[in-house]
């Protein structure tokens, strides 16, 4: 019977003498482990007194534990529920009580539950003592002042009686004894088994037999008998067909393992320690959640779930500057100039979402983006100096104008998306082209749908109900750079730990803003919860002198926007095996996280992330290795080596026996 709790628990982890550990998920689809003490023992104050004391002790600065995420001490079966990402959990806590989890129950050894309970002077619960398991027996003892003995004996230990069979497994009593005396360790009541004599199987007559002698030259049968042949020796030939045949498996395994080293070049894959993942990887996937969150915390997980949707968008525009009065080019030659962003995979599909003024800037925007890249020109051409290029932007506001080739054109606009690590003026593959579908205008959240021309992408999951109020902590996700050189630069994805500060109420789509950026290009970013859901994007904060991007648009103006256009917020097959991965990865099931990442792999190229990953379940002992060799391999051989050890000697000693015999 599953225990009461506000998780929805999925299998038992192991079981022990005094409770359970189990699998769950939380209401977000978290996945928990819990500790349950079984409501027998919990009937003992004594023991759920030990139970909270040791979680409690567990959770403190230097108790050698961590925090649990919640507990109930007062229900039937007391629990306490740990994150499942790697740390100690329940199991641990049972460890710490004296009692290793097993993956199956222990058998009924016939004995009875004992506690063993610390001087009162203690400061804090030691682990305890129990034997038997509790939930077989009819009582759980009492804490120190009680003792358990024998029927109708107090403080004598037991002497072996034989009982019929249906006494055996009789409860024992138990003595109290007043708090004030000494406590004495328990003793076992146990019974040997029935003893049963049994008459000889042959007759023994009371009175001697006479029997009348014989003629030994009477007896029909040779009385010398010739010498028998040597006997074979059937299992000295079956050792040595054992020993050759371990050899040569032993020997092959071996030589395949070694040779796998020297064998074509792996697959690029990162190599990582199982604690561990390195700064510099063969693959690089944009966003390194190891390096960003605390190896295997919930900060890590959420990172991980939504890295491989993060896209780096640019718009590419061409156009030439004209007088507004006449028409004539201010420049000869088309001004060109890009505007990039950050925004993220809204569906499988190949569905972005951005911002809107990044993609689909307004008249004013466009021109003084041409306006100040005109003036730039002409710097380098020394037609301008450097300290007066704001001067002529603003001076040319009033009369010019950006066009395409002819007057009345737009200029020519052309997207790209870029995941994982992106680089600026990439036209080609990986850039992936794309178009915008529809956008919202700067008062109406400033949001924008693109499609990319690839399908198959890793998508992200929308939070559609978040609460988020003042004081929410969030991360927040978004492209950004260290290079100084605009056009060669790199872009790779970055996170921080942001703060709500307020809600903006006057505004129609009502925004957050927060005490933290990542930024000029992680406008369009992503804010999101503990579960690694989207809650929100980044957008300008308009009241701020910098234009820093600290406003967040809520989630709500995003599903507007997809409704609008008739798309949906889909994750693809793959997206959802990936997160079953990371399910495994961080529950330390790492067999099973490497067959679903590379499931991923195979299905969604683009998830780099899935590969590091993949990489990490298998240096933590999940499957095959870097150099292609699997990792049943070193075991096979050291076993083939110990089997042909062994063998060996058993060789040895029939040898020396044999001799000994025809000796």
């Amino acid at each position: 019977m599953q225990p009461d709790g506000p998780y929805r628990f999925t299998e038992v982890m192991g079981v022990c003498q005094v409770g359970r550990a189990w699998w769950a998920v939380d209401g977000q689809d978290r996945l928990v482990t819990v500790a349950v003490l079984e409501p027998v023992v919990a009937e003992d104050p004594a023991w759920r007194r030990a139970f909270s004391g040791m979680a409690d002790a567990l959770a403190a600065p230097g108790g050698g534990g961590r925090p649990y995420l919640a507990a109930d001490f007062t229900a039937a079966a007391p629990w306490v529920a740990y994150a499942a990402d790697g740390g100690p959990g329940a199991d641990y806590l049972f460890l710490a009580l004296g009692h290793e989890i097993r993956s199956e129950r222990p058998d009924d050894d016939g004995t009875v539950a004992m506690l063993q309970v610390p001087p009162a002077d203690q400061s804090q619960p030691a682990p305890w003592a129990i034997q038997g398991d509790p939930t077989q027996a009819r009582s759980v003892s009492a804490p120190p002042q009680q003792v358990s003995s024998p029927p109708d004996q107090a403080f004598a230990p037991p002497q072996p009686v034989s009982v019929p069979p249906h006494q055996t497994n009789s409860p024992p009593h138990q003595v109290s004894v007043p708090p004030h005396q000494v406590s004495v360790p328990p003793y076992q009541v146990s019974s040997p088994p029935e003893q049963v004599s049994t008459p000889p199987a042959f007759p023994h007559p009371d009175q001697p037999v006479s029997v009348p002698p014989q003629d030994p030259f009477a007896a029909p049968a040779r009385r010398i008998q010739p010498s028998a042949p040597p006997r074979r020796q059937p299992g000295l030939w079956a050792a040595l067909a054992a020993l050759l045949l371990v050899a040569v498996v032993g020997g092959g395994v071996g030589l395949w393992a070694i040779s796998a080293d020297h064998s074509a070049e792996p697959e690029a894959t990162p190599t990582v320690p199982s604690t561990a993942f390195p700064s510099a990887t063969p693959v690089n996937p944009g966003l390194k959640p190891w390096a960003q969150a605390a190896l295997r915390s919930p900060e890590e997980r959420a990172l991980a779930t939504v890295g491989p949707s993060m896209v780096f968008v640019e718009v590419i525009f061409t156009g030439y500057v004209r007088n507004k009065q006449d028409n004539a080019l201010l420049r000869k030659t088309p001004i060109t100039f890009n505007r990039r962003c950050t925004g993220f995979v809204v569906n499988h599909d190949g569905h972005v979402l951005t911002n809107s003024q990044c993609v689909r800037p307004t008249q004013d925007i466009v021109l003084n983006n041409a306006l100040g890249a005109l003036g730039n020109a002409l710097v380098a051409e020394g037609g301008l100096n450097a300290k007066d290029v704001p001067a002529f932007i603003r001076a040319r506001m009033r009369t010019a104008v950006f066009t395409g080739i002819e007057p009345g054109a737009q200029p020519d606009a052309k997207l790209y998306g870029q995941l994982n690590v992106a680089k600026g003026d990439v036209t080609d593959s990986p850039a992936i082209p794309g178009a915008v579908v529809q956008s919202l205008a700067l008062e109406a959240g400033n949001i924008a749908l693109v499609k990319l021309a690839q399908e198959n992408l890793p998508a992200a999951e929308l939070n559609t109900a978040p609460a988020v109020a003042q004081d929410t902590s969030l991360l927040i996700l978004g492209y950004t750079t260290t290079d100084t050189s605009y056009r060669t630069a790199s872009y790779n994805v970055l996170s921080k730990s942001v703060t709500v500060t307020g809600v903006d109420t006057q505004s129609p789509v009502n925004p957050y803003r927060i005490n933290e950026d990542l930024g000029i290009y992680s406008r369009g970013g992503i804010a999101i919860d503990p579960a690694g859901r989207v809650v929100g994007m980044l957008d300008n904060d308009l009241l701020r002198p910098d234009k820093a991007n600290r406003v967040v648009v809520p989630v709500s103006t995003m599903t507007g926007l997809l409704a609008g256009a008739g798309i949906q917020n889909s994750l693809g097959e793959p997206d959802k095996l990936y997160r079953s991965g990371l399910d495994a990865y961080f529950a330390g099931q790492n067999a099973t996280a490497v067959d679903r990442f590379d499931a991923v792999v195979e299905g969604s190229p683009t998830n780099l992330l899935a590969r590091s990953y993949r990489q990490a379940a298998v240096d933590s002992g999940g499957g095959e290795d870097s150099s292609g060799r699997p990792g049943w391999a070193v075991p096979l051989l050291a076993g083939s080596g110990g089997a042909l050890a062994v063998g060996l000697v058993v060789l040895l000693v029939m040898l020396a026996r044999r001799r000994d015999r025809t000796a």
